[in-house]
């Protein structure tokens, strides 16, 4: 009863935080709620946003408020839905090279490496797919949800799943070789934050507002930072998952959490070089010395990377239930729940740009190389523009 009592009730904070949490009629006007998502005033479009190609995945992030996410690999761009379509296609032109259905739904994805593809499904698998056919390799039975995408470096896989547990796996049969199980509280967001593998270490947040660092032999605890204490009487206020995706860059780690801070952390040593407060779901990116960090009240916030405080803030997107940001060229693009994609300028965060994807609305990361941007909507649409400077 607990752990159903635990999802009814995360669905509950994850409905909320899409806006639902007044239902005209009931308890106020819309005029008075004060997170009533902003309407949208019309910009000057300063930039050339051409449609190069789009196509359809499936049933894309399906019933289940998932976060299913293309990836890139060489000249290939690799998507899946929920219901368990994978679809591979060459970048450039859209031309599809393979589909396949699988026969178990998925909730974790697109990982890859080399000629390998990760997926992790919604009944705790973690399969393994021939990236140029999308042949079934293998597929190993973990406990809980598989929310984000599994990482791969050739040796090792590592998955992160719901019920706080952290997994290391063989890359080339999928035995678990270690397991980290995390303490879960009671009320958490309805996501996990996406590992970070690299050099044979590994880098998870998790639901209790913990960042560490993993040997990805062993699983040995390198370090641990806290992102954000909770707080607050009630389970609500005390939530402070670290679930969006995380950035690393040289020798830094950057990472948000819920009600809670974004934090710069030495991958070295696992000490805090700076942080600000902020409450994101989310994730961050970086780019032009920026740190990008979409607050869950809708402002959009770029730090500089130095720790020296704020750059720029945009406020006007409130209560849209952004995309974590993803910078394209000189410009960095937000997704909403409407399915919009607003690009602004990296350098003082006025809007340049704006285009409706998908009317289902964008929550997956979207993708960038140079000033190619790809987005993959709620709906399965996965649409591909170029962004140029009129």
């Amino acid at each position: 009863m607990r752990w159903e009592y635990k999802w009814f009730l995360t669905l509950i904070m994850v409905l909320s935080l899409a806006g639902c949490s007044t239902i005209s009629g009931w308890f106020a006007s819309d005029e008075e709620d004060p997170t009533a998502p902003a309407e949208l005033v019309k910009i000057e479009q300063k930039v050339k946003i051409k449609k190069l190609w789009s196509a359809g995945v499936g049933d894309g992030q399906g019933d289940g408020l998932y976060r299913l996410q293309p990836v890139i690999n060489g000249d290939v761009i690799y998507a899946a839905s929920a219901e368990g379509e994978v679809r591979a296609f060459e970048r450039a032109k859209g031309k599809s090279l393979w589909k396949i259905d699988l026969d178990t739904p998925l909730s974790g994805g697109v990982g890859v490496y080399g000629d390998a593809l990760l997926l992790g499904s919604s009944d705790g698998f973690v399969l393994k797919l021939d990236a140029g056919s999308g042949d079934l390799l293998w597929s190993t039975q973990l406990h809980g949800e598989v929310l984000s995408p599994p990482q791969g470096d050739g040796k090792f896989v590592i998955a992160q799943t719901y019920d706080g547990k952290l997994q290391g796996l063989d890359f080339q049969t999928g035995e678990v070789l270690w397991t980290y199980d995390s303490n879960v509280p009671v009320l958490t967001i309805r996501g996990t934050n996406v590992p970070i593998l690299r050099n044979g270490m590994v880098f998870a947040g998790f639901a209790n507002g913990r960042v560490l660092a993993f040997d990805a032999q062993t699983g040995a605890v390198g370090w641990e930072v806290r992102v954000a204490i909770s707080q607050g009487r009630s389970e609500i206020e005390r939530i402070v998952d670290v679930d969006g995706t995380m950035e690393l860059a040289g020798k830094e780690l950057y990472a948000a959490s819920y009600q809670g801070r974004v934090v710069a952390i030495d991958v070295a040593s696992g000490r805090k070089l700076w942080q600000q407060d902020v409450s994101s779901f989310s994730g961050v990116s970086q780019g032009f010395g920026n740190i990008y960090v979409a607050d869950e009240d809708g402002t959009l916030i770029a730090y500089l990377r130095n720790g020296q405080g704020e750059r720029w803030t945009q406020t006007a997107l409130g209560y849209r239930q952004l995309s974590r940001p993803t910078p394209v060229s000189s410009y960095v693009a937000v997704a909403d729940f409407e399915g919009y994609v607003h690009l602004l300028s990296q350098v003082d965060g006025e809007f340049v740009g704006r285009v409706k994807v998908d009317g289902d609305g964008v929550r997956a990361d979207m993708l960038s190389d140079g000033n190619i941007l790809y987005v993959f909507g709620n709906s399965g649409k996965l649409a591909v523009y170029e962004i140029t400077a009129k």
